[in-house]
């Protein structure tokens, strides 16, 4: 990818944390953390990747993602200096689970030692 690319990419994390937190009223969405972003190279479509604090809670946060994805987009249109927002699309985000069950492999390992 390209430089200006992942630059898109980071400010839009940046961006869409920050209307999460302060616009959005969505109690569903609250809890939410916005891990990282692939924009494509045409920058019409964005993959937001997120997590929850509540994992139980995945559903309905996912459903309020997507339906609060227009409005973000809206929002976004003013705060990032791009000509075309690209289409957001909500991806929750394993990789946190996947690191925490390498780690527990890990260390069980060293306690048999």
């Amino acid at each position: 990818m390209s430089i200006k690319i992942d630059r898109i990419g980071s400010n839009l994390v940046k961006e869409i944390s920050y209307i999460l937190a302060t616009e959005i009223k969505d109690s569903d969405i609250k809890f939410v953390t916005i891990t990282d972003c692939k924009v494509t190279n045409d920058l019409s479509f964005a993959k937001v990747y997120y997590t929850v604090l509540d994992r139980s809670r995945q559903k309905e946060t996912d459903k309020a993602l997507k339906n609060a994805s227009g409005y973000i987009r809206h929002l976004l249109h003013d705060r990032v200096d791009i000509r075309h927002i690209p289409e957001l699309t909500f991806v929750f985000d394993e990789s946190i689970e996947y690191g925490k069950k390498i780690e527990d492999i890990i260390e069980e390992i060293h306690e048999e030692k």
